[in-house]
Order: structure tokens, then sequence, then C-alpha cells
């Protein structure tokens, strides 16, 4: 069967098998279409979002700490909103756009999904979404509601970022698991563990959209004319994006024994984000839950609609795997990763300034000779120093026909590792453009890793599109 794709038009050949046509050729259109969908027009009008901003401004409560963190986290939709409306305005003549739907309320729409609303929802909650809707009239019930669960959006957001691997996704995601909430707030009163009743909507959304995606990591294939070294093909994951750190939640203690962890409680490593995407759904869900999470065998079970046996064989079987899949240069998984050390830090200071320099010598010296260089969602892959710098020294090099232009680098919190922004200022233009963000993995005083990714994320971490 054929379709056409939803931005580039190019035919996609589908295997007939269940869920939902693909709409999209790749995942490069796919973020292309994803960025078009958050332009200003699915945000409200400015003067909406400044008034509600204020209104919720002067209901926030200072103490206890608890309510304080719960409002300020209930204003982060609509400064978001705001900014996307200002980055906009900066990028077009005339006013910010004055009519459309929040984003936050147009996220997966409930016909997409193939597990129905019972399994989505919690038993208590699976029938009152018109009632929910019906009753949602006063400011004091939409304030209890988002001080009752706004506190949990952090965890939320990074635990659906762990069972899919884009920041994208899990934000929408995250967005879709509070709409399903308010639809069910009415139901609140019946559940006895809010926590455990939105990281069940959470994860089941997680579950749907992956049984609607069926994607694994697979390894890279040869890209024709160009040398990617001897190594082996690294596994491929066009959907995989960065996270910034200081996105995270506050640590929580584990519920559980440390010699029951598989994985580091607080990882967000992309080598263990790629060696747990090769899990089966269900089972990397169990693995998340029980060992991330820090549910306990009961509670996975109950969450995931299983029976404890099952959630335990299904957790063991994802630990034994994720143990063949993660590299041996840590000794214990289990404990997690310690920030970036000084060290770290230093090289990564000595990579920006040579970037800055076109020092290519110098950033050679930096890199092992084994050293890997992915750039999802792109196809390109080199697995040697000497093919890595084969490809970016035409690029780097200011008396090359192919030289790109000069850079300078921010460093960037992203998923506990070193990691850098980079600006590009093209020859013949005055200002430096957002281009790539570089995460690093660095092992024995060298880098061992570097994987691009596209800057349409810079906003997410705070960074500027232009310097």
């Amino acid at each position: 069967m054929r379709g056409g794709c939803g931005v580039c038009g190019r035919p996609i050949e589908s295997g007939g098998g269940p869920g939902r046509t693909a709409s999209y050729c790749s995942q490069a259109c796919r973020q292309r279409a994803y960025r078009a969908r958050r332009r200003t027009d699915g945000v409200p009008p400015a003067r909406e979002l400044l008034s509600d901003l204020g209104d919720r401004l002067g209901r926030v409560r200072l103490t206890p700490g608890t309510a304080f963190h719960a409002d300020v986290e209930g204003l982060a939709t609509r400064f978001t909103q705001l900014r996307r409306l200002a980055r906009e305005a900066g990028q077009r003549p005339g006013p910010a756009p004055e009519n459309a739907t929040p984003l936050a309320e147009g996220a997966t729409p409930l016909a997409e999904n193939v597990t129905p609303v019972a399994v989505t929802l919690s038993g208590a909650g699976a029938g009152a979404g018109a009632g929910a809707r019906a009753g949602a009239g006063t400011a004091s019930a939409d304030d209890s509601f988002t001080a009752l669960v706004e506190g949990h959006r952090r965890e939320l957001r990074v635990h659906c970022y762990r069972l899919l691997g884009s920041y994208d996704e899990a934000e929408d995601l995250t967005q879709e698991t509070f709409l399903r909430a308010w639809r069910a707030k009415e139901t609140l009163d019946g559940v006895d563990n809010t926590r455990a009743w939105l990281y069940r909507i959470a994860t089941n959304l997680c579950l749907d959209f992956l049984r609607r995606q069926n994607r694994r990591p697979v390894p890279y294939e040869p890209v024709p004319g160009m040398d990617s070294g001897d190594g082996p093909p690294p596994p491929r994951m066009p959907w995989l994006q960065p996270f910034p750190d200081d996105q995270l939640p506050e640590p929580a203690a584990p519920q559980h024994e440390p010699d029951e962890q598989a994985v580091a409680g607080e990882t967000l490593e992309l080598v263990f984000l790629t060696a747990i995407q090769r899990l089966p759904p269900r089972q990397r869900a169990a693995v998340i839950l029980r060992d991330v999470a820090g549910w306990s065998a009961q509670e996975t079970a109950d969450l995931l609609g299983a029976t404890v046996a099952s959630a335990n064989s299904a957790v063991q079987r994802g630990r034994s795997a994720l143990r063949a899949a993660l590299p041996g240069r840590r000794e214990d998984w289990s404990t997690p990763a310690t920030a970036p050390s000084a060290t770290d830090l230093a090289l990564l200071q000595r990579y920006m300034e040579a970037a800055a320099r076109a020092d290519i010598d110098g950033m050679v010296d930096l890199v092992r000779e084994d050293a890997v260089l992915t750039m999802p969602p792109n196809p390109f892959w080199f697995t040697s120093r000497d093919a890595l710098f084969g490809f970016v020294r035409p690029h780097l090099d200011p008396a090359s026909p192919m030289f790109a232009g000069h850079w300078r680098h921010l460093p960037v919190p992203a998923n506990g590792q070193p990691a850098v922004a980079g600006y590009l200022q093209r020859p013949g233009t005055s200002v430096f453009r957002a281009q790539l963000i570089d995460v690093l993995r660095i092992e024995d005083g060298r880098i061992a890793e570097i994987t691009t990714f596209e800057p349409h994320l810079f906003p997410a971490f705070g960074l500027p599109m232009t310097l």
C-alpha cells in the first residue's frame, strides 16, 4: 500500500499491518510537521495569555513551599506559549496572532488511541470525561486541580522521555496526560494516590503511541560515497532528542533496595536511552517503573494491568537485556552516574575554543581514535576519528571551498553529560545562528562519542536562536 508524505509528498510504503498509516516518509519530515504545528496558530491571543498570567500570578501562594512550587509550575505552559508568540512576532511583521486554541488543549485526539479510554484512564475515571467537562466551572476548582497535579509535571515529562527517547513527544504526551486528567478530575475524590493515577495515564498514553509507531533501533546503513569508518554501525534512533538537565525533577528516595536496581535511578545518558529503546514497550515500561520510578512489584503490575508474576518476568527479562546492551565502561549501572567532572568540563572548554579558532588539529587531539559520531535524525554516522574528521575538516577549514563559517559554542546541561550548543556565522553574514547541540561522552580523558542534534530545541534549553 502506498501513500504520500504529508510534508514532501514522497510515496510511503506501508506493510499493511495494524495501526495508523504512516503520515511521513522520514523522521526529519515528521519533525518539520511537528514544528509547523507548534507555531502560533495553536496558541491563544497574547492579550488572553497576559490576562490569564496576571490572574494566576496574583493567586500564587508563597507558603507552604509545596503550594508555592505547585503554583509556579502551573504557570509553565502559559509562559511557554507566550514565548512562542514572542519568537514568532520577532520573525514576521504585524501583530501577534489573535485567535486559536491553546496547545495544551490541542494534543493528540482521543480517536487516535488504540487503547480504550477505560484502559488509559484509571478504572474510576473511565467514563467521566463528559461529566468533568460539564462541571469544570469555578476558578477555585481549577486552582485546586492545578495545585494537585502540577507538582508532578516534571517527573511525568522525564518518565515519558525515558519511554520515548524524544523530548518533543514527551512534552506532547505530558500535556495530553493533564488533559485526560482534567477531563476526569471529578473522579479524584475516589483516587487514593494521585501520582500513581497520573503515571497510569501517562504510561498508557506512551504505550499507545509506541504501538502505533512500532519503532526499534536498527543499525545505521552505509551512506553511498561516504567513508563512515571500519567500526560496526551504531544503532540508529532518528527520533532521539536531548533533554535539558534543568527540567529534571528533584530526586526522590527510591522505594526499593539498591541491589534490585539494574539501571541508575536518575540516569538520562544517551547510551542508556539507546539501550532501553531496544526493549519491547511493555517490558521497557516495567523496567522504568520498577528501577527508575521506584514502583513496587504490585504497583507496577496494577499500573500495567498485569499479574505480579507477569510484571516481574518482564522486569527480569528487561534487566538482562539491558546488562547485555549497556557498555562495560561503568562497573555498576545500578548506581547513578556522577555529574561531569572538572576534567570533563575542562576538556569541553578546550573543544569549544579549538572550534572557535578553527584549530582542527587541536580538535583531533581531544578525540579518541575509535570515536563514534551520529546525527539523529540524519543518516550520517562515523566510527573512527579519521572518518569523522575526513568529513568535518573541509567544513571547518577557512581555506576550503566547502568552508561553512565561523563557530561559537555555549555549554549546555543535557542528559547529565557534557554538551555544547553550536552557533554558526556563515560567510558573508554577521549573525551567529543556532546550528546544533553536541552531547559528548568522554572516556579516559578524550571524547569517545558525539551525538549531534538539530537546533529546534534551543528554546527548551533557554537558548536564543541567534547570537
